[in-house]
């Protein structure tokens, strides 16, 4: 009887023990699941990004390209109006002046040659001064009317033909600098007397804008 009761109670010791491991086990999983190791590695390696990129294109970018965009609305009046504003907010000047537009010329030693361009952007700018409110001085308008079969004409360039008394106070002109991007254009009002420049402006039309628009680079033809 004594030898049952002592296997009995050692079962039950041993089966204590078993219990009590199992649940110690189980407490440090669980606290295992609460808690979980932070990973130190990154899930996107950028250093790795970058140099597979690199690798896939190994030829630099030539900056010096042409761009030329599939679309675009730009036009050669939106260049003049930009650079119109530009004078009109670098004006050191009151409203009340009389500017005379001449061409834009090529900057080169004479600087005597101008262009289809050099002429549409004196032409252009004509409207949008005036749009500012600036006086305009057309000086190539002559004092009659010549009529002819060809038709009626009051422009001319001959110099024995316009006006030569003192009709402008200050002429607005510029340069025209060819770049492998576009055309860079400075434009300048300058005070005829004193010769000092009281707005000033440049802007580069790109080629494919100049293109669209039909303009001919080669130097005009005056007859």
């Amino acid at each position: 009887m004594m030898s049952k009761l002592t296997h009995r109670a050692f079962l039950i010791a041993t089966t204590g023990v078993l219990f009590s491991t199992l649940s110690a086990c189980s407490t440090v999983n669980d606290s295992t699941a609460v808690e979980p190791v932070q990973s130190t590695t990154s899930q996107y390696d950028l250093t790795h990004m970058l140099q597979q990129a690199q690798a896939s294109n190994p030829e630099p970018i030539d900056n010096g390209a042409q761009f030329t965009p599939n679309k675009h609305h730009k036009t050669l009046v939106n260049y003049v109006e930009q650079m119109a504003l530009d004078l009109v907010d670098t004006m050191q000047t009151e409203l009340d002046v009389s500017i005379a537009v001449t061409s834009f010329v090529d900057l080169d030693a004479s600087l005597n040659n101008s262009s289809q361009l050099g002429n549409q952007l004196s032409e252009s700018f004509i409207h949008q001064l005036q749009k500012f409110g600036y006086g305009i001085v057309d000086f190539k308008t002559t004092d009659h009317i010549a009529m002819t079969a060809r038709g009626d004409f009051v422009f001319s360039r001959d110099i024995e033909q316009l006006a030569d008394k003192h009709i402008a106070s200050h002429v607005l002109s510029g340069t025209l600098i060819y770049r492998s991007n576009g055309v860079e254009v400075n434009a300048r009002i300058i005070d005829i007397n004193s010769k000092r420049v009281i707005a000033s402006s440049n802007k580069t039309l790109p080629y494919y804008v100049l293109n669209n628009a039909d303009i001919h680079l080669q130097r005009a033809s005056i007859n």
